[in-house]
């Protein structure tokens, strides 16, 4: 599949942190539009849901599931991103937990970015029937 948005943004040139940056905003997208499409109901609970599944906890738990069923180039994106060096780890946060998030957002972007939106949609699902 073409990549969908901007040909000049090749996602194998971009840091790990920086494929992290739009792995959290896309990963967060489809955690809210499951949640909303599971029926309406109040925002702030809708809120709490989302904060749960956007975690660094719950992403490295999420990561684990994945690992197992990644293409090379996926495995090799996540390791760039659990590997990248951080200058800030979150007090609620194990270190260890924080890389594999990071990890997790970085495999979101680059999928994203390389347009392949099936195989997005189909790691997510798969983390979700398996949570």
């Amino acid at each position: 599949m073409e990549r969908l948005y901007n040909a000049d943004c090749d996602p194998k040139l971009l840091s790990p942190l920086t494929l992290a940056f739009i792995g959290d905003g896309v990963f967060e997208l489809f955690v809210r539009e499951r949640l909303v499409c599971k029926g309406n109901c109040p925002v702030n609970s809708l809120h709490k849901s989302s904060v749960a599944q956007v975690c660094s906890s719950a992403q490295a738990q999420a990561s684990q599931k994945l690992l197992p069923i990644l293409t090379e180039d996926e495995t090799e994106v996540y390791k760039r991103g659990r590997n990248a060096h951080t200058n800030h780890v979150p007090k609620n946060s194990s270190i260890a937990d924080y890389h594999a998030a990071t990890a997790f957002e970085a495999l979101f972007g680059y999928v994203y970015l390389t347009g392949k939106l099936d195989r997005l949609r189909e790691l997510f699902d798969l983390m979700c029937d398996n949570a």
